[in-house]
């Protein structure tokens, strides 16, 4: 063993060279390049690399071919400069990064306060199966979805698309949004479920549906969640977990016809042929 990384992962635009070249990477380095993609990202408005073919933002990323803005000052130039430096090993270090002059200007460190203790009780809570150590944590809000969250998942950032489509492979999942409450959305995903011969199950902004007849690999099952991307806007997936993924296609077709009123914007699934 080398002590490196092997598996490449996370968004293109936002992976170190070093990452794609798959000759085996340090972690912390890699992330403090993708850390600069995100620092350029938020002062920008647009992505340092970004390119709709892949081998053209591989090249661009491999000699970190990019152009700060105008509105960049001296100082930031330099540090993103330093951040994003293609060589992994003249690349700026986290404890350089926080004695920089820029950062440090009106940065004021973090207070950590002790908490309390973890007993060995809550320790067992959580590797423990059973109910009786298990508590249900009732969620007034579903789990909130950033913007490289939001990004990861879409369609033309998504590697695996990329290579679904290579392969010939059916999606086993698709997503749809909606400027719905989030309450609003799990009604109606139920009752356009149970007319189609589905029995729901709820758990906070959690479902799994599953069919009550059994198909050409048993019964379709389906889990959904549903994210806030903002206070009026909601992303909602729905994934197959089991069952037949040409039914499940032909499933959300009949389902997403009761969810017209809430849909804001879905994913096309595919035809069946």
């Amino acid at each position: 063993a080398d002590g490196l990384l092997h598996t490449a992962c996370g968004t293109p635009n936002y992976v170190a060279p070093e990452v794609l070249n798959d000759k085996g990477y340090d972690g912390t380095t890699a992330d403090i390049w993708s850390c600069g993609v995100i620092l350029f990202v938020l002062m920008a408005g647009y992505l340092p690399f970004d390119e709709s073919n892949l081998i053209a933002l591989y090249r661009k990323i491999d000699k970190a071919d990019f152009t700060c803005p105008s509105w960049f000052s001296s100082n930031a130039k330099k540090l993103i400069s330093r951040i994003l430096d293609p060589n992994p090993l003249t690349r700026i270090t986290i404890p350089d990064i926080l004695e920089n002059e820029w950062f440090k200007k009106g940065y004021k460190p973090p207070d950590f306060e002790q908490g309390e203790g973890v007993s060995l009780d809550d320790v067992d809570a959580v590797f423990n199966d059973t109910k009786e150590y298990l508590v249900t944590e009732k969620k007034e809000k579903p789990v909130s979805m950033n913007a490289f969250e939001l990004i990861s998942r879409s369609q033309c950032f998504n590697l695996g698309n990329l290579f679904e489509k290579q392969e010939g492979l059916v999606r086993r999942e698709t997503r749809f949004t909606s400027q719905r409450p989030a309450n609003e959305i799990m009604s109606k995903i139920e009752e356009a479920a149970k007319p189609l011969g589905f029995n729901v199950h709820k758990q906070n902004y959690k479902m799994k549906l599953k069919g009550d007849k059994t198909g050409r690999k048993g019964h379709l099952s389906v889990a959904t969640e549903v994210f806030e991307v903002a206070p009026s806007l909601h992303v909602v997936e729905l994934r197959k977990t089991g069952g037949d993924t040409l039914e499940f296609h032909k499933f959300y077709r009949n389902f997403s016809s009761g969810l017209k009123d809430i849909v804001w914007k879905a994913e096309a699934v595919p035809e069946e042929k």
